[in-house]
């Protein structure tokens, strides 16, 4: 049996890495960071032409046919690069439509989220209620949406939102159909910006694939924000390193001290087993569905709180800098930050995959 990733999934890493590099360098991305926007479009469409703003969704449709796992090693790249854009709501909303939408559905809208020629995300957050569906209160009365929900991503970038509604439906709303109303948050995370958003008789469409495909992109989303929040990790090992070679103090690199080595180690040992964990998860979404819903909450509990610890061994490891908003160990401290807390904490995830285990 083969543990591996194949070569074209190895080829996939290397094609969004080389993009990553190219388009967005340290100092670009401390541009998009410093302004808190998310990114631009011209970052986005270049990354909808390598094919990742459809890559999980069907070939009928114009996307790639490929599976949750090809996503995850695409937001793992993502978040060793700290690329802002609307990956991630952008990917559950196609998700969403593709395991849960109408035909006529799928039809209109998957094509352009594929392309990327349409920007989608999702809004399943309420500030007293949390993320879970069965908790979720805005009612669609016929066609249309009354509600709020908190901490959306890329809501400002969003043409179209995948609402999650009382009694854990799905319901899809046109931000150009009006009745929306967006309101801009102050995020930690300033590649992924969030935003409230009212839905004040908003024109909307139920998705038929009720709350099963729900559930479908709610794990599909813990995935990918362990596999983010991995990447995130072995970014942090790897400044921290670069750092540590070349601060010298008495006279040589602070990597010579046994300290500072077996720091280095311990990080190293805390982010290589997330690896397992991740591909696992993504694995078994579309592999192995019985053990879809744990191994999702697993990887978001474990991978998540054991990143935001490295990161903030990070920031000690760089010593007073670390602290400073000129280090850009800060960007990647603050995306793991966001990883832990959206789609639910590590305390919630750990108690569902207890429940789901029998235990």
């Amino acid at each position: 049996m083969h543990f591996g990733l194949s070569e074209e999934q190895k080829l996939l890493q290397e094609t969004v890495r080389g993009f990553a590099a190219k388009e967005c360098p340290a100092a670009r991305l401390r541009e998009h960071f410093e302004a808190g926007t998310g990114g631009d479009a011209a970052l986005w469409h270049g990354l909808a032409e390598l094919g990742v703003a459809g890559l999980a969704l069907p070939e009928e449709h114009g996307g790639a046919g490929l599976e949750i796992l090809d996503l995850a090693l695409a937001a793992e790249v993502l978040g060793s690069a700290a690329l802002p854009g609307p990956f991630l709501g952008h990917s559950l909303a196609g998700l969403a439509i593709a395991a849960g939408g109408s035909p006529g559905q799928r039809e209109r809208w998957l094509p352009r989220l594929a392309s990327g020629a349409a920007v989608g995300t999702v809004a399943l957050a309420e500030t007293d209620a949390g993320f879970e569906p069965a908790a979720w209160t805005p009612l669609a009365r016929g066609s249309r949406l009354s509600g709020a929900k908190a901490w959306v991503p890329g809501a400002a970038q969003a043409d179209l939102l995948v609402v999650g509604a009382a009694g854990g439906a799905l319901a899809l709303v046109e931000r150009a159909a009006g009745g929306v109303c967006v309101e801009p948050v102050d995020a930690v995370d300033r590649t992924r910006p969030l935003a409230s958003v009212r839905f004040e008789g908003a024109p909307c469409e139920v998705l038929p694939g009720g709350e099963a495909a729900a559930r479908r992109v709610i794990d599909a989303g813990l995935v990918l924000l362990a596999a983010d929040a991995f990447g995130a990790a072995e970014k942090l090992l790897e400044l921290t390193l670069a750092y540590a070679r070349q601060r010298e103090q008495f006279g040589q690199p602070i990597a010579q001290f046994q300290a500072v080595k077996h720091g280095l180690a311990d990080l190293a040992c805390e982010i290589e087993p997330m690896r397992a964990l991740v591909w696992y998860a993504a694995h078994a979404q579309d592999r192995a569905p019985g053990d879809a819903e744990r191994s999702a909450a697993l990887a978001k509990a474990h991978v998540t709180d054991r990143a935001l610890e490295a990161a903030r061994a990070a920031v000690q490891l760089h010593g007073g800098i670390g602290f400073t908003w000129e280090c850009d160990v800060q960007i990647w401290l603050k995306r793991c930050m966001f990883d832990r807390a959206w789609l639910g904490n590590p305390e919630h995830h750990r108690e569902r995959q207890a429940a789901l285990g029998g235990w």
